[in-house]
């Protein structure tokens, strides 16, 4: 899985840049919105309720399609997330760029409170980013076996495929996560698909080296 976005938000951009967003004039986003999403980036709850009540709107997009929601999942703001899903914030929203959407976001960091948040209130767990990632091929990438486990719980397809062909298990056999790589075996991933390029999960862990993965998709099926 190929990814996006300086992971998230642009190619290069180092995520600490991102508090700083600039927005024209005449956007239709700026006033209290643009302040909403600044005040979000910043990390300040108490500012944060002040926009709302002020009429502050928790869906409005910045110019890259971004709602308050999923940068507050994208740093990790839990208080945050719980308080804009509270005012009604669409836990469904992509980013016009990738796709993005705000379980992705806090799929890659691994912080089920806010996985939790965005499930409970009808966050698709299938979703696809434009280049078919999911949620859990981020998880899976990332070594986050207990977002994993959450996300597979709710119904995410252990098996499903990105515009390479890679699944969630060839993400993490690639990567050396092994906990999350037993995890996705025990939940029905097949060991032996293959993505686009004709590599498997074995074929990935041989060439990075990962002895224990190597051992343990052999235990369960897979093929030299």
């Amino acid at each position: 899985m190929k990814n996006v976005r300086k992971r998230f938000r642009g190619l290069g951009v180092a995520l600490a840049v991102l508090v700083v967003l600039v927005f024209s004039g005449t956007s239709a986003f700026a006033g209290v919105n643009e302040d909403l999403i600044n005040a979000v980036n910043n990390g300040d709850v108490n500012k944060v309720k002040t926009l709302i009540s002020k009429g502050a709107d928790v869906n409005a997009k910045d110019n890259d399609g971004w709602t308050a929601l999923m940068d507050a999942a994208l740093y990790d703001y839990t208080e945050i997330a719980k308080l804009l899903i509270a005012k009604g914030a669409n836990v469904n929203a992509k980013g016009k760029d990738y796709g993005i959407t705000a379980l992705m976001c806090v799929a890659e960091y691994g912080n089920t409170k806010i996985a939790k948040l965005l499930i409970a209130k009808g966050a698709d767990v299938n979703a696809k980013r434009k280049d078919g990632a999911t949620a859990l091929m981020f998880a899976a990438q990332y070594g986050k076996t207990e977002t994993a486990k959450l996300l597979i719980s709710k119904g995410a397809d252990v098996n499903a495929k990105d515009k390479w062909g890679e699944t969630a298990l060839i993400n993490a056999a690639q990567d050396g996560y092994t906990e999350t790589a037993k995890l996705l075996i025990s939940k029905g991933a097949d060991v032996n698909a293959k993505a686009k390029n004709g590599k498997t999960a074995l074929m990935w862990a041989a060439q990075n080296g990962h002895t224990d993965i190597i051992k343990l998709l052999k235990a369960h099926g897979a093929k030299e």
